[in-house]
């Protein structure tokens, strides 16, 4: 263990000073790696006409007209302000619930917190859900399949994909000029 590792006494002292900060916020969050929930109660009376709330690309405000906001500040990455939604919705006790979706632009990136003036959480300790790849964007997906089968193709000894594009442009050359000697050509 290097001499920077925390023992685990502090370790857990630093996880318990993190809930205890969470749990003073006025708010709940979490989030996945590409978005972000926060919620909090008002009276059952009010009506969303009652509220404030302004969702800007990198700014997030929410609260009661006439009354300091629960939210306010900057966010610490930017968000698709078109994707991102707030409702307001009866819970069980009497009380309303206002939830607010943030949809990340950076959707490999977790937050450490939801307004830069708030407490951080460790971002190192978050455990993500597994993901399918049927969740990931065609891009990505790609990315990932094709580092799924190369990493196949090593195991077994095979080309992978990027060796086999570079021997099929070495044999259409190899066609292409057929008076070229390759038989003593090393190639790697």
């Amino acid at each position: 263990m290097a001499d920077n590792d925390p023992t685990p006494e502090q370790e857990a002292a630093a996880r318990a000073k993190e809930a205890e900060e969470q749990a003073a916020l006025p708010y709940k969050w979490n989030q996945t790696i590409g978005d972000l929930d926060i919620n909090f109660s008002v009276p059952g009376n009010y009506k969303s006409r009652d509220l404030v709330i302004e969702i800007k690309k990198q700014k997030l405000k929410a609260g009661v007209k006439g009354q300091d906001p629960i939210i306010d500040g900057d966010l610490p990455h930017a968000i698709y302000t078109e994707e991102s939604t707030w409702t307001l919705t009866s819970a069980p006790d009497g009380t309303k619930i206002v939830e607010i979706h943030l949809d990340k632009i950076n959707k490999m990136e977790w937050w450490p917190h939801v307004i830069t003036s708030a407490p951080k959480i460790d971002v190192t300790k978050i455990q993500p859900e597994n993901s399918k790849l049927s969740d990931l964007d065609g891009e990505t997906r790609g990315m990932v399949e094709k580092m799924m089968y190369d990493q196949r193709q090593k195991e077994m000894g095979l080309p992978t994909s990027e060796d086999q594009k570079k021997a099929d442009i070495l044999k259409k050359f190899q066609e292409q000029h057929p008076e070229l000697d390759f038989s003593n050509a090393k190639v790697n």
